[in-house]
């Protein structure tokens, strides 16, 4: 076991050597068009949601533009050395839009280079709902009746619909990426941009919470800010879910 390994295991480990990155920063993409939608679904109660692509082809609403331009002028106005020297990405659109849109902005206000390198790594995609992919909570109910009983009864930290996704499955891909971005990223701040679920499987593997703990927190926020600093050969967490950018002028 690599020594990243160890501490994510849950050991802490004082060994010389361990491989982090000074600070990592944690963001969900901006608001996207199917956020839109299945928000006006959920307060309606409507069966189906006007998309026709795929997850991974679903771009930001105009609010989520305006969001990501935000977090690129909070990323510039970081002290120097907080400021991501590299993005870890998912592949999915929405993710990209984001990355694109903010980087563009820190750069443009001469906080970091143009160039600057972007990885994206599937492991960081949205959780997958298999049978429940693209469904409202009505037509889940409507349709998918004992598989919506059995999500209840379950919780959603072990539930895994046919086809897709548990919590804990998102949670294994985080801890391998986990891994290799320490080696890749060691001593470097470094900027994550990606999901609900996969920001919340980093907060759930690097703060260790139970899962009552887990499941008490806020949805993540679009845009928001989540860090962790590397300390006594750990990253600790230094702020999250924060959202006090996007409400500054101009956001």
């Amino acid at each position: 076991m690599t020594e990243l390994g160890t501490i994510l295991n849950g050991h802490r480990d004082h060994r010389e050597g361990t491989r982090l990155p000074s600070l990592l920063i944690a963001t969900r993409h901006g608001e996207s068009t199917a956020n839109v939608e299945f928000k006006h679904a959920d307060a309606t109660g409507a069966l189906t949601v006007p998309i026709t692509s795929r997850d991974a082809d679903i771009p930001l609403s105009m609010r989520g533009q305006a969001q990501a331009q935000a977090l690129g002028r909070w990323w510039a106005a970081l002290p120097a050395a907080d400021r991501p020297r590299s993005v870890w990405c998912s592949p999915y659109l929405r993710t990209t839009e984001t990355t694109r849109i903010a980087l563009a902005q820190a750069s443009g206000l001469g906080a970091v280079p143009v160039k600057i390198p972007i990885r994206q790594d599937e492991r960081l995609r949205d959780r997958e709902l298999g049978i429940l992919e693209m469904l409202t909570k009505a037509a889940i109910d409507k349709e998918h009746p004992a598989e919506a009983t059995r999500r209840r009864r379950m919780g959603e930290l072990h539930y895994r619909p046919p086809g897709g996704e548990s919590w804990l499955d998102v949670a294994l891909r985080v801890r391998s990426l986990l891994r290799d971005l320490g080696e890749e990223e060691d001593g470097r701040p470094v900027l994550v941009v990606a999901h609900d679920c996969t920001v919340l499987m980093l907060r759930y593997i690097l703060d260790r919470l139970t899962e009552p703990e887990l499941l008490a927190l806020d949805p993540v926020r679009n845009c928001s800010a989540s860090r962790w600093r590397a300390d006594c050969g750990r990253l600790r967490p230094d702020g999250w879910n924060d959202t006090g950018h996007l409400d500054r002028p101009g956001a």
